[in-house]
């Protein structure tokens, strides 16, 4: 009997690490993971999405990200100052073509992250980049799923591929974008190593 019972933990031992290493990515999927992150950081350093994601808390304007006219400030929710919020502006949409090229963008809820998570990350490198999206005190509280489930369907951050007026789009397309974030992750969102 004692014979049967180390058998039974043998075996269930042997189905534990199967499953583990099963999970585990290959070095070739990490390879392919940092190649894939390499197109999420250069989604995630644009201006059409580094612009609200910034250390201080003044927001940038266009391609040239000059700080927002106006002294707007990212006020205690990432929705704008008390009587100067975000909506004052920028609307649920992009105003028509008939306003200008330089008229007001807008999309649903459009808002900076707020500050006690600003996701900042303009001029941050690759690793650290790739740590504060898996982190969920720095990234509005998300697993990688949710972050996922951001990135490919979140309307505010859609926008970027539909910025309206003279702004540049994000380069690379969405669906290539979605599916290197998708890539990536399934990696296990493996991060660049320091450089220097």
């Amino acid at each position: 009997m004692r014979l049967a019972f180390a058998n039974r933990v043998v075996v269930l031992l042997a189905v534990v690490l199967l499953a583990a290493c099963a999970k585990r990515p290959s070095p070739e999927q990490q390879a392919q993971g940092l190649a894939a992150f390499a197109t999420v950081e250069k989604v995630f350093q644009h201006p059409r999405c580094s612009n609200c994601h910034i250390p201080g808390d003044q927001p940038l304007q266009f391609d040239t990200q000059v700080p927002h006219m106006m002294n707007v400030v990212r006020g205690p929710e990432g929705k704008g100052a008390t009587g100067l919020p975000c909506l004052s502006c920028h609307g649920e949409a992009n105003l028509p073509a008939s306003y200008g090229p330089n008229a007001p963008p807008g999309a649903p809820h459009w808002a900076l992250p707020p500050p006690d998570q600003k996701m900042a990350w303009i001029g941050v490198p690759a690793h650290e980049l790739c740590a504060m999206i898996q982190d969920r005190k720095r990234n509005g509280d998300r697993d990688m799923e949710a972050m996922f489930k951001h990135v490919a369907e979140d309307k505010l951050v859609l926008w970027g591929w539909a910025p309206g007026g003279n702004r540049v789009a994000v380069p690379v397309p969405h669906d290539e974008f979605v599916k290197a974030f998708r890539t990536w992750m399934d990696a296990g969102a493996p991060c660049p190593q320091a450089q220097g």
